[in-house]
């Protein structure tokens, strides 16, 4: 048994001593002019209202030969929303809603990157939107060749969590956002 233990004391002072190989990353920025966010919210009078908002900035950190990012952030831009009716989205610009004078910018930081498969994981990260900041979850697949690579975000998110309670329309407005984003590197 000492024979064990001292020769495990000098096996791991030997590999304590070892260099160790560090893995290169390299931070890639998104291409904005082919990244888009859209959003979908069930409404009462029409099926779904759909609307994108500009990814403006941002940035993936991967590891040489991998696919999936340790880190991700992003930006967009709220203030160019776009649903495709003025007034819908003069209103969703409104106080009632986005606050988009107050809060042009939306920011996004992964805390937790896990792989569920080749090419496919799960992003759980902190979103500010509207003055609030909350942890918010992605399921990504990276679809596309080694040279164009998109990284399809899927994920659900609760008005109601961040402050945006609407006005007398509220009930016909359903409350989970269903959101994706494509993500596209330069």
């Amino acid at each position: 048994m000492r024979e064990f233990a001292l020769a495990f004391s000098i096996l791991a002072a030997l590999f304590s001593n070892a260099p160790v190989i560090a893995q290169s990353t390299e931070e890639r920025r998104l291409d904005p002019a082919r990244s888009t966010a859209q959003f979908s919210i069930q409404h009462v009078f029409v099926e779904h209202v759909t609307g994108t908002i500009p990814i403006v900035d941002g940035s993936l950190e991967l590891s040489e030969g991998s696919v999936i990012p340790s880190r991700a952030t992003a930006v967009l831009d709220a203030s160019r929303m776009n649903t495709g009716d003025r007034d819908r989205d003069a209103s969703l610009e409104s106080p009632d809603y986005f606050d988009t004078k107050r809060f042009p910018t939306w920011t996004f930081s992964s805390t937790r990157i896990v792989a569920t498969g080749p090419g496919a994981f799960s992003m759980d990260g902190m979103l500010t939107m509207h003055g609030v900041t909350q942890a918010e979850h992605l399921e990504v697949i990276v679809r596309g060749d080694a040279a164009h690579r998109i990284y399809h975000a899927t994920g659900h998110i609760d008005r109601r969590t961040w402050g945006m309670k609407g006005t007398r329309l509220d009930p016909a407005i359903g409350n989970i956002a269903d959101v994706v984003l494509d993500v596209v590197l330069n």
